[in-house]
């Protein structure tokens, strides 16, 4: 018994200090195994909106490799670009012996009963890789699907940009349109060498009754950069994430992008942590936050100042649609060394009649007047990524707004 698995044997009663408690024990750990496929596009016909609503692309026409699980069977992996890297992540311990000294270092596995239960009762999860100097021409994606209802899904997923590379990747995780309640618990651990980069764009599409519990840890190297766009705009029963990014080399940078829309009784309570602990470190956070109908968000950030010459902004705005909606937003910034440059906004409230009114003037009805302020309100440009990734991105939030009206 490895002395990683006895620290989550212990932790594996641990509650998380944030978000409501999970009964595990009511989800199974009964799947049908399913068999592999040869081409995406061969995933049952009713699986390819929900895949496409989660950023997943079929035909593979535009990635540079691809991932699918369904339930806890791996039934797709392949990679079309030489000097990258996808495989399930037991075959990947596996190959690569070193890769046990990287499991369990970005995220303690004793963090919380989530953790330890992605160690005790691990059912696969994905490991991604770009070799030294090699950098993706197209995203690469990776899908985490639940097509069995009731089922519990825990992954371990690995991703590394080696020295001087770049990565961009899509992840979609999502549920089977029959499927109304199931649990995912996702550890995902990023390891960004010196001068390399990686992209991150993460979109869930879940159900109404679908608990779901991240859990995720950053280490950027020396010139490193790390940028997460996550995006949730469907309903949800709870969710919860806090994902940590320690900026240990000199000039690292992480930037977190969130769009959010809890609907109809959805909870979501998420955010984003950064330890600047090397000179010329840089993070951005940037929340967009919509709520609806007793939907609730919790919107967090919180920045950890511990060296010279670093810079931290959070930017978290959020908009009501409806007076039994909840939006709380909690920044934090904290400086361990004098001289630190960290600084936060927020903003909350609702659509005001005169920017309806001033739009109507113009001849737009309400509803397309609503569209407009709703679309300009989640119009945010990240730096750094590519054509192809950003184009992709603007597609899903067009996609997403029409979800909200």
């Amino acid at each position: 018994m490895s002395e990683k698995y006895e620290r989550a044997l212990k932790a594996k009663n641990k509650k998380a200090p944030l978000g409501p408690d999970i009964e595990l024990e009511k989800y199974s750990m009964e799947a049908s195994p399913h068999k592999p496929i040869q081409h995406l596009e061969n995933l049952e016909e009713e699986y390819h909106r929900t895949c496409g609503m989660a950023g997943i692309d079929v035909s593979e026409k535009e990635r540079s490799g691809s991932f699918f699980q369904l339930d806890h069977s791996v039934i797709f992996q392949k990679t079309k670009q030489n000097g990258l890297e996808i495989m399930d992540t037991p075959s990947a311990l596996e190959k690569h012996d070193w890769l046990k000294n990287y499991a369990w270092t970005a995220v303690p596995v004793d963090m919380d009963k989530y953790t330890a239960q992605a160690e005790l009762k691990q059912t696969s999860g994905y490991f991604i890789r770009s070799l030294p100097g090699s950098k993706s021409t197209f995203p690469l994606q990776a899908c985490l699907f639940i097509g069995t209802e009731g089922l519990a899904q825990n992954v371990h997923n690995i991703i590394i940009a080696e020295e001087n590379s770049e990565l961009h990747i899509i992840t979609g995780c999502s549920v089977a349109p029959h499927v109304n309640s199931a649990l995912h618990l996702g550890v995902s651990e990023f390891y960004v060498k010196r001068n390399s980069k990686i992209s991150f764009t993460m979109v869930h599409n879940w159900a109404r009754d679908v608990e779901v519990r991240p859990r995720t840890g950053i280490i950027v190297e020396e010139n490193g950069t790390y940028i997460s766009n996550y995006i949730c705009m469907n309903p949800v029963k709870n969710l919860q994430a806090y994902p940590a990014a320690y900026l240990a080399g000199q000039n690292a940078k992480a930037t977190f992008q969130s769009i959010l829309y809890a609907p109809e009784n959805s909870f979501l309570d998420l955010g984003s942590r950064a330890y600047l602990r090397s000179n010329g470190t840089r993070t951005q956070m940037i929340t967009r936050a919509i709520a609806k109908d007793n939907g609730t968000i919790v919107a967090r950030g919180h920045i950890i100042g511990e060296a010279l010459n670093i810079k931290g902004h959070i930017d978290c705005r959020g908009l009501m649609l409806s007076d039994t909606a909840r939006i709380h937003s909690i920044p934090e910034l904290e400086a361990k060394v004098s001289g630190v440059d960290l600084s936060h906004e927020a903003a909350v409230g609702k659509i005001s009649d005169e920017e309806i009114l001033y739009l109507a003037s113009r001849g737009l009805t309400v509803d397309e007047a609503t569209a407009t302020i709703i679309r300009g309100f989640l119009n945010v440009d990240i730096e750094g990524l590519p054509p192809e990734l950003g184009k992709e991105m603007n597609r899903m939030l067009r996609i997403s707004t029409e979800k909200i009206l």
